[in-house]
């Protein structure tokens, strides 16, 4: 599916082409959370990152987490989360360990996307504590991470973009 996205000033548009575009799973980390979710948690979808396509690039800006190592040291994380430096609209995130993906927010897709059928809630261990899940009854939940991918949800759905 071709998706169409942009930020909330216009500075920025892309587009990208997704095998796996049904906005289902709900990340509650920090990270996720303060960078771009406004309902205590943010939504990205797969796409191909050969497929990416952008306007407005000189607007963009990359923010990479400090990832804390639990003995008062940090490292920064692999990472990468673009974001429009103009308004602040997170964009999407991309990853060099897996250089084929690139995971646009769900919230800065302009294109209409397709209902999840149900929802999976990820990194509920590190929710805000005025964060209470919302969801279906029998919707997956995971303190950490899932034990499928984004691809595999949507294989086993049989759900194409």
């Amino acid at each position: 599916m071709q998706l169409e996205g942009s930020c909330h000033c216009g500075s920025v548009r892309f587009s990208v082409e997704s095998a796996q575009p049904y906005p289902f799973m709900r990340c509650y980390c920090s990270i996720c959370r303060k960078t771009a979710g406004g309902g205590g948690y943010a939504i990205n979808l797969g796409a191909n990152f050969k497929t990416l396509k952008v306007k407005g690039k000189r607007c963009l800006r990359v923010y990479q987490a400090q990832m804390d190592q639990g003995d008062g040291t940090t490292h920064a994380s692999t990472g990468r989360r673009h974001f429009c430096g103009k308004c602040g609209s997170a964009l999407w995130l991309w990853d060099p360990n897996w250089p084929d993906l690139v995971h646009p927010h769900a919230s800065a897709i302009d294109t209409p996307l397709p209902k999840p059928p149900e929802h999976v809630h990820i990194m509920l261990g590190s929710r805000a504590p005025w964060c209470e899940p919302e969801g279906k009854r029998g919707d997956a939940k995971f303190d950490g991470y899932p034990d499928m991918s984004l691809a595999e949800w949507h294989e086993r759905r049989g759900l194409r973009g």
